[in-house]
């Protein structure tokens, strides 16, 4: 397996190996159709080989899989990036999310010649040594507090707070805010269940990065794109520093980027000190996937049709069975279900029940053979697509109430 999540380890069984997917559905290689609500863990907001994309690509690889030198679609994917995040003036693509986070953070420790990171207990952003500590995602899913082959020494240069936590963070400020380079955190976490954090407290998160003069990093890996065509920034009217981007800005493509105030980004070479490079950085036929996206975005109809999807799904979950089972959380297209109705949905990653993570997982098996198919873990959230139609958001409804393991 490519990544740990994919194993099935938690839900049991043989992963299921997909060999084709269009809109919404997906067939595994024993010929069996799945409505996805994975969609690749999220890039895919316009549902599996959107036509659009696909000949965009092809046209892209007919004219060269990879120049290794600058070229135009660079330009045009910056333009819609930016236009999109006010904020920010200038915008470098890499490869991963992973390679955005830590390209963010080596930019914020140059800027102000401090060693020390602020994340939050639950957040996830991707397998940079010095941020997998109590990280979230495949981490938890994996039963680990952090990963193996982190040297102690690098672990202590990150401070994990819980989310939330007013106290925790302004002690946090208090006693190392003139060590602290960076705070990074998704405004939205929904790495480790969809964990929504109330505005006043991710205002008081930028307060104090200003007021001790840390770097304050956005990762929207995830929510990038994901609600309009802007950032959840926007929706929160909180601007960070820096913004980290993946999945959505690719298409379905490996493409992400690290955008921010022009003060920050051009500190990096050519123009300053601060070293990144990647050979497929900017490969002209993931940023074709990513331009041919952000285009079909931009007209607006996904959003309003996402939005419809919402408001139906929120509807027919209130009269509908599942609601005595489980709660269903939904933020845009992200969707969380959580198989406890005893308690109030969790804001922190320690308030999140044993008992739904237990019983989602005893499910699974049960929806795969209705033929739905979910993140392979408790964990994850479910997206949304313009793929999706009304009678998908009623059949997923109908399987996740079903509760017998198949």
């Amino acid at each position: 397996m490519s990544s740990p999540v994919r194993a099935f380890r938690k839900v049991g069984g043989t992963p299921v190996f997909f060999k084709e997917a269009q809109g919404a559905h997906a067939v595994d290689e024993d010929g069996n159709r799945y409505l996805d609500l994975c969609m690749a863990w999220g890039p895919l907001i316009l549902g599996h080989a959107h036509p659009k994309v696909v000949e965009a690509v092809q046209r892209a690889v007919r004219d060269g899989l990879a120049f290794g030198t600058a070229h135009r679609l660079e330009g045009e994917l910056a333009e819609r990036v930016l236009a999109a995040y006010p904020y920010a003036q200038m915008v470098r693509f890499v490869v991963s999310g992973t390679e955005a986070v830590a390209t963010a953070v080596r930019i914020a420790r140059a800027s102000n010649g401090r060693r020390r990171l602020l994340k939050f207990d639950g957040c996830y952003h991707g397998h940079v040594d010095h941020l997998m500590v109590k990280a979230g995602s495949g981490v938890i899913t994996q039963g680990l507090a952090d990963s193996a082959g982190v040297p102690a020494s690098v672990a202590a240069d990150t401070l994990v707070i819980p989310l939330g936590d007013v106290a925790a963070l302004e002690r946090a400020f208090q006693e190392a805010g003139k060590e602290i380079a960076a705070a990074i955190i998704e405004p939205l976490p929904a790495n480790n269940g969809l964990l929504q954090q109330s505005r006043e407290w991710l205002q008081r998160l930028r307060d104090l990065t200003r007021q001790h003069g840390a770097v304050l990093i956005f990762d929207e890996v995830i929510t990038g794109f994901r609600f309009g065509f802007h950032g959840y920034d926007k929706l929160l009217g909180i601007e960070p520093d820096l913004t980290t981007l993946g999945k959505i800005v690719g298409g379905g493509m490996p493409v992400a980027a690290v955008l921010g105030r022009k003060e920050l980004l051009v500190q990096l070479a050519p123009l300053g000190p601060v070293y990144q490079a990647g050979t497929m950085a900017g490969n002209p036929v993931c940023l074709t996937a990513g331009v041919a996206t952000l285009t079909e975005l931009a007209e607006g109809g996904v959003y309003r049709h996402l939005d419809a999807l919402g408001k139906h799904l929120d509807a027919a979950y209130a009269r509908h069975a599942l609601s005595s089972q489980a709660q269903l959380p939904r933020v845009g297209p992200i969707v969380w279900p959580y198989f406890d109705t005893r308690a109030a949905l969790p804001v922190a990653a320690s308030s999140i029940s044993g008992h739904a993570i237990e019983e989602y997982h005893r499910r699974y098996r049960g929806w795969l053979a209705h033929g739905v198919y979910l993140p392979p873990s408790a964990y994850e959230v479910c997206f949304l697509s313009a793929a999706h139609t009304t009678a998908d958001v009623d059949k997923l409804l109908d399987v996740l109430a079903t509760s017998e393991k198949a």
